[in-house]
């Protein structure tokens, strides 16, 4: 009689599995719904493996945000490397910042939100690179002189569109695109 091999419960990327699970169930379901018993089931392991990781959900729901600004970061890139001129990048990463907002907004409310998780040093990391890559565009874009105000002030503004827009609090009559490409010619 041949014997079965035993079961491998080696996952390969637990870390990187769990933090997939854990982004998907918030965009899903809300932060309510991501225990770290829900992104195991997800993932497909036990429930104690996630605590290798996370030893909490918070710790987990912080990792998130970190690759979500990541992720962010990616995106603002992305749509400035599309232009030449500084003043067009800077707008090109205003329109792509409403744009990553709408098409995550479970992860950008985390980001963002009054019930941001515990700052890991991780989740430190990128949300200064997130602001250092706004102060440099936004430096560029009109000098050194006042950086961080215009950078807060550009902020404030493609930030406060993109919430009235996941919040479905815009107009329901407004042209969203055209309006985003009115402001953003503005920065």
């Amino acid at each position: 009689m041949k014997k079965k091999p035993p079961k491998n419960y080696h996952h390969g990327d637990l870390r990187g599995a769990l933090i997939k699970a854990g982004r998907e169930i918030l965009e899903k379901d809300g932060a309510a719904a991501l225990t770290l018993r829900a992104c195991a089931r997800k993932a497909g392991v036990s429930h104690a493996a996630p605590q290798h990781h996370f030893p909490t959900a918070a710790d987990l729901l912080a990792e998130i945000a970190a690759t979500g600004y990541e992720d962010f970061h990616q995106a603002l890139d992305d749509g400035a490397a599309k232009e030449e001129a500084a003043a067009a990048k800077l707008q090109a990463m205003g329109r792509s910042y409403v744009t990553f907002a709408k098409a995550h907004p479970a992860v950008y409310k985390l980001m963002f939100g009054a019930e941001t998780p515990p700052k890991s040093e991780h989740l430190q990391h990128a949300m200064s690179a997130a602001w250092n890559q706004l102060t440099s565009a936004v430096t560029a874009a009109y000098g050194p002189d006042e950086a961080q105000l215009r950078a807060v002030s550009t902020w404030s503004l493609v930030h406060g569109f993109a919430m009235l827009a996941i919040n479905h609090r815009l107009p329901p009559t407004l042209d969203q695109a055209r309006a985003l490409e009115t402001m953003t010619s503005r920065l």
